[in-house]
């Protein structure tokens, strides 16, 4: 038997081992998560591998930043290189982490000085040639870093309007990476890129008086817009539901601070915010054509994005060709319309967005248009008819709080010289119902009638005995579920509001019933 000894270096080869951590923030939903980027370079293999649950995007940040540094002349370490993301539990999307990556390699390749990236959060997207790419989110995520502790934030130059929108953060913008590299190296900071001018929104320039007649219907969306009541318009083509709906925003209250924080926060996740260093400060106004998906609508994708619901939050969403939204896409509001949220569940995690929003939308009664109308004679047979009604659903309708046949506006009425009401009388008499609302309920969660829980109504809505009667009658007559129930209570109490009572009187009452119309009949409906 032969024995050979060989020495212990024939086995044992001394690993020279290169460690660093940056500092990054990823986005989940509309907020920003404090992820560690991790990176050793060993000797070995030339590799580069990145761990911790990381998306399609993320994996391929590999070749971003390879061609990012060797373009910005710097040396790619042909080692192997283990890149983590920790914590890795959750999956981490886009294209955000690429400027941590590279600084992470460049630190542990010690071309940084020591302790460069302790006390600054990193994030951006690298072009091949070493610039940098703006990234959507950048509002939730410097937010995140400042509750985390930190104080400066490294990120692409035309993402530095939003950041700058959170106090108590320097911000520190770049083009590049060679930029990102010298501001480490001699604390240079680059200027902020001329900011784009905010575009005023076709909406802002419409007023209510630009409505003609049509008193009924405009009393009913006064009385939605004060108390946040979700409003369905039925009429023939031509009413003017769309003009009605346009003008709710003209007269809903101004948001307030932590409201304009919010809906800011949203936007900037949808990536809408790039190159603006402003709050929003009026409420959205979200019109999706009825061929949105159901993940456009109520949000969802991968990476998961806000849908039309979340970026209506405190604002309007108007479903225009309401029956003409697929089944699907109109049942998933169910849960937003109840809830004022809406929870996208994955594999891997789950994931809540806010969506309070005031829904409005616009129908017409039948297939041609004219069931109800007093004008022209509806042409649909009974199966048509039946069809149409089906893509709306009960339970679904049961969750609109008003329901209004909108009625073509009569020649006088067009060529009147009478000048209609402005938006600012209007919403002087919707935020005077409001405080009154605020002072009923006194809680943050709960102004309007529409949005407070039900508990809170009925223990602070008081009903008139002959309003109690009225309601009564009609819940035993129309066969009203205990949601309806509720609904026409919080609609009656906003009639009142408007009319400075402070208890339910029976008028407040029959006129809150008279909006719960469904689909409208055959027989024609007169003004």
């Amino acid at each position: 038997m032969r024995i050979f000894l060989f020495p212990r270096q024939f086995f044992l080869e001394e690993v020279e081992t290169l460690y660093a951590v940056a500092n990054s923030v990823g986005l989940h939903g509309i907020e920003g998560v404090m992820v560690s980027v991790e990176v050793d370079v060993a000797n070995g293999l030339p590799t580069f591998d990145i761990v911790g649950l990381p998306g399609s995007a993320v994996r391929e940040a590999r070749d971003r930043v390879r061609s990012a540094l060797r373009n910005s002349g710097f040396d790619f370490p042909l080692k192997r290189i283990t890149a983590n993301l920790a914590p890795a539990d959750w999956r981490k999307d886009g294209p955000g982490f690429d400027l941590a990556l590279a600084m992470g390699i460049l630190a542990a390749g010690e071309a940084l000085p020591h302790n460069a990236l302790s006390d600054i959060v990193i994030f951006g997207e690298l072009a091949l040639d070493g610039g940098t790419r703006p990234i959507r989110g950048a509002l939730p995520l410097v937010s995140a870093a400042k509750a985390a502790g930190f104080a400066r934030v490294m990120l692409p130059k035309h993402n530095g309007w939003e950041a700058i929108l959170i106090p108590g953060v320097e911000t520190i913008p770049v083009s590049s990476l060679q930029s990102a590299v010298r501001f480490l190296r001699t604390g240079f900071k680059e200027s902020l890129p001329e900011q784009k001018r905010l575009a005023e929104t076709a909406v802002s320039t419409r007023d209510w008086g630009d409505v003609v007649g049509q008193a009924s219907a405009k009393r009913a969306l006064e009385v939605a817009a004060t108390g946040g009541h979700n409003i369905l318009f039925f009429g023939p083509p031509g009413a003017g539901k769309t003009m009605l709906a346009e003008r709710l925003v003209t007269v809903l209250p101004p948001l307030t601070s932590d409201e304009m924080i919010v809906v800011t926060k949203i936007h900037s996740a949808a990536g809408m915010l790039v190159d603006r260093a402003t709050l929003i400060d009026a409420r959205p106004f979200r019109t999706p054509h009825h061929s949105v998906s159901v993940a456009g609508l109520v949000g969802g994708g991968r990476p998961i994005r806000p849908g039309e619901v979340s970026l209506a939050h405190r604002g309007v969403l108007f479903l225009d060709e309401f029956p003409e939204f697929s089944r699907n896409a109109i049942e998933a509001l169910r849960q937003p319309i109840q809830s004022g949220e809406v929870t996208i569940s994955r594999v891997s995690s789950s994931i809540t967005m806010p969506a309070r929003f005031q829904l409005v939308a616009a129908a017409n009664p039948c297939p041609c248009g004219y069931l109800g109308s007093f004008v022209q004679t509806c042409v649909c047979t009974p199966p048509q008819l039946a069809r149409y009604r089906s893509r709306v659903s009960g339970p679904l309708l049961d969750r609109i709080d008003m329901c209004v046949f909108v009625h073509p506006p009569s020649y006088e009425a067009l060529t009147s010289s009478h000048a209609e009401e402005r938006s600012t009388d209007v919403q002087a008499r919707v935020i005077k119902a409001l405080a009154i609302q605020t002072n009923r309920f006194r809680s943050p969660e709960a102004v309007r009638n529409g949005d407070a829980p039900s508990n809170l109504i009925k223990q602070r809505c008081a009903l008139h005995p002959q309003a109690r009667d009225v309601l009564k009658n009609a819940f035993e007559r129309m066969s009203l579920s205990g949601r309806a129930y509720d609904r026409i209570v919080r609609v009656a109490q906003t009639i009142a509001d408007l009319s400075g009572e402070s208890v339910i009187q029976e008028v407040h009452m029959a006129e809150a019933i008279g909006y719960r119309l469904r689909w409208p009949s055959a027989e024609p409906i007169y003004p």
